[in-house]
């Protein structure tokens, strides 16, 4: 049975386990590494591991499969064709993060076809950012030879995703890890939002409004960063998203209205990023 909530929760997984190792827990060997880092990029990896704890749990995602039916639906993605427009570091990152969610989901899916021109878009903006060598031609034969096998293929995407990671970290470029990511959790948000137009199941919108603590520390991934003057509107535009959520999970039903603010926000959020070209 097919559902898009485990594609959101998914690849929010997915891109957080490329600030940590499966499972929140940590080898030897990044425990030694992080101790050689800075405290600022200490601070980078703890926030974004707490973005990794604060999702739901696994079981949580499984019976929500089980309960739902709903269709893929290309509509709710990021346009292709958009990928040449993106200009400036701060887009291709975010919008890096926004397709390769769009890549996961497609690959959920089992669209092998959208999966493969995602892909592309995720190697385009890799190779403006400088991280092109994450997905590289050994990547996309592995990928190809490992069409049927869904798991396989997510397990593809994430090494990836956890190699562009460790090119930016030893590039000193750990906001643009954070802007990547904060691209994939609005995609997630944004896409679960629009799918949940179509539901009435009161779990559902449980599962969205308990995103306000994953938002809470994605706030803290940012502001522990140094973003750009004019970068700075994302954590402003989060930051008010935040504030919607926390009347939102005062809400006493589980329905559309009660997400309709959140809906609303992360909508205008989702399009202002995905829509610019400057």
């Amino acid at each position: 049975m097919k559902n898009f909530f485990y594609a959101f929760f998914l690849v929010i997984l997915s891109s957080a386990l490329f600030f940590s190792c499966s499972e929140g827990e940590k080898n030897d060997e990044l425990v030694e590494e992080e101790q050689q880092t800075t405290s600022d990029s200490k601070q980078v990896v703890f926030s974004a591991q707490n973005v990794f704890n604060t999702l739901p749990d696994k079981e949580l995602v499984l019976s929500l499969i089980e309960k739902n039916n709903l269709e893929y639906n290309p509509d709710f993605l990021n346009d292709p064709n958009s990928v040449t427009k993106y200009n400036i570091e701060f887009f291709k990152a975010i919008n890096l993060g926004i397709y390769g969610t769009d890549l996961t989901i497609s690959s959920t899916f089992d669209q092998t076809q959208e999966s493969m021109v995602f892909l592309k878009c995720v190697n385009v903006l890799a190779g403006n950012l400088g991280v092109n060598a994450a997905f590289d031609q050994r990547m996309f034969d592995r990928i190809q030879s490992n069409d049927n096998n869904k798991d396989s293929v997510l397990q593809i995407i994430t090494e990836s995703f956890k190699k562009v990671d460790e090119i930016l970290k030893n590039n000193n470029r750990p906001g643009t890890s954070a802007i990547i990511l904060a691209g994939c959790w609005i995609e997630g948000l944004y896409v679960s939002c629009q799918m949940a137009q179509m539901v009435t199941a009161e779990s559902i919108f449980k599962t969205i409004l308990s995103q306000k603590e994953s938002l809470h520390n994605l706030l803290a991934l940012l502001e522990s960063v140094e973003l750009k003057e004019d970068e700075k509107f994302l954590v402003k535009d989060l930051k008010e998203l935040h504030k919607i959520y926390e009347v939102a999970e005062t809400s006493t039903s589980y329905d559309k209205a009660a997400i309709a603010g959140i809906t609303q926000k992360i909508s205008d959020l989702r399009n202002n990023v995905v829509s610019s070209n400057s």
